[in-house]
């Protein structure tokens, strides 16, 4: 498929509906059909060449070879076809380009992670309303949001009551809280703000979000705070205060919140939250992510981030596969919010959200987040997303 058909493709647009009429199922005209790519769901086991077709916004069939016509067809072979990329730790609502940018790299579901505090939760809270792809937002606990001296460094920024008005205020994107609890952030407030993000977040029956990594506290106090469904994001930060010991072993509290439904993510970022060192002690104990993020912002591309699937390759050399990585960017995190739990999958009658990579072998150069290098064989890049149905074409 060339470029030109591509753009009229996305041009045209889709209608979504809420399923699939049988008619398409028995090989009549479908909108979409993607062929010959290697289609891995983790959602259903599936790693094998497959054609998906696509009708009114949803996955309408995927076979070995499906033999009805379609409006339009991408050639897919020599690609990764996955269900779209959901990252949940981003800040892609801070400028109003950021979600049709990420939407370029695959990502077909957002969370944008406490740019901002009650003070201007409107501005990125419009972002996410107006986002093509779902967006929604975690409120920071300082209600003024990411300061270069410290969200929460004055205490007093940590208030209750503007993070619930903020809250019910924009209840229709906001689906969390986001407390940032480095020492450089909170100072010695940081398990005092966890307190009071955790107070408000459970009353609103939502999830919490930390910013793990060189707190004051040690990380046992902050994790044990923690209820199923909050998110340690930054995983991989190095000490003060890892989720390691000083002999390589994870530690018993964090492996008590896992056990009893945290979630632990990757929040690649690029200062202070990955070090290879790190990233390598962890994997060997066994304690892999649970989900992949990038912590993007309109930088990104210039930095070790670059995009998701970069982030994602990262691993592949630390004995990840990469349906493996495709699980933790896809169905696992369509676990994490209730916005995504319909997403994740490339099952018939799913939403048809899909991200299509390219694998390539060579020798590639990963970065984190101290100017320190590791050699890679394999990187995935983003080649195009289809989202609802409709193809998003990447230059």
């Amino acid at each position: 498929m060339n470029r030109r058909r591509f753009l009229r493709t996305a041009a045209a647009g889709a209608t979504l509906v809420s399923g699939i009429p049988n008619a398409f199922a028995q090989g009549a005209t479908y909108d979409l059909i993607i062929r010959g790519g290697r289609v891995i769901d983790p959602s259903s086991k599936l790693d094998a060449i497959r054609d998906i077709a696509i009708a009114r916004g949803r996955i309408a069939a995927v076979d070995s070879s499906i033999a009805g016509d379609a409006t339009d067809t991408i050639d897919a072979r020599g690609m990764l076809v996955v269900p779209g990329l959901i990252d949940i730790h981003t800040h892609a609502a801070r400028t109003s380009e950021g979600p049709g940018l990420v939407l370029l790299d695959g990502v077909t579901g957002w969370i944008d992670a406490g740019s901002q505090g009650a003070d201007r939760i409107g501005e990125i809270a419009a972002v996410a309303g107006a986002s093509p792809q779902p967006g929604r937002v975690l409120v920071n606990i300082g209600r003024a949001g990411i300061l270069p001296d410290g969200d929460t460094m004055d205490l007093a920024r940590a208030d209750t009551g503007a993070l619930r008005d903020a809250i019910a205020t924009h209840r229709d994107v906001v689906v969390g809280v986001k407390a940032r609890l480095s020492g450089s952030v909170a100072g010695d407030n940081d398990a005092e703000v966890l307190r009071r993000a955790q107070e408000v977040a459970t009353s609103f029956d939502m999830p919490l979000m930390i910013h793990m990594g060189q707190s004051r506290s040690p990380l046992p106090r902050l994790v044990d705070q923690l209820k199923p469904g909050d998110i340690v994001t930054h995983m991989f930060a190095p000490p003060p205060n890892s989720i390691i010991d000083d002999n390589g072993r994870i530690l018993p509290e964090v492996l008590a919140a896992r056990r009893r439904g945290v979630w632990f993510d990757v929040g690649n970022g690029r200062n202070g939250h990955m070090r290879w060192d790190i990233v390598e002690r962890v994997m060997q104990a066994g304690f892999w992510p649970d989900t992949f993020s990038t912590d993007w912002n309109v930088e990104s591309p210039s930095t070790g981030v670059v995009d998701f699937p970069n982030c994602m390759s990262k691993l592949l050399g630390y004995g990840m596969t990469v349906p493996q990585a495709v699980t933790r960017a896809t169905v696992n995190a369509s676990r994490t919010f209730e916005v995504f739990r319909d997403r994740g999958t490339l099952n018939v009658g799913a939403v048809a959200d899909i991200a299509l990579l390219e694998l390539r072998e060579g020798n590639f150069e990963f970065l984190d987040n101290y100017g320190n290098t590791i050699p890679g064989q394999q990187r995935l890049f983003p080649r195009g997303a289809v989202l609802g149905g409709r193809p998003i074409p990447r230059a």
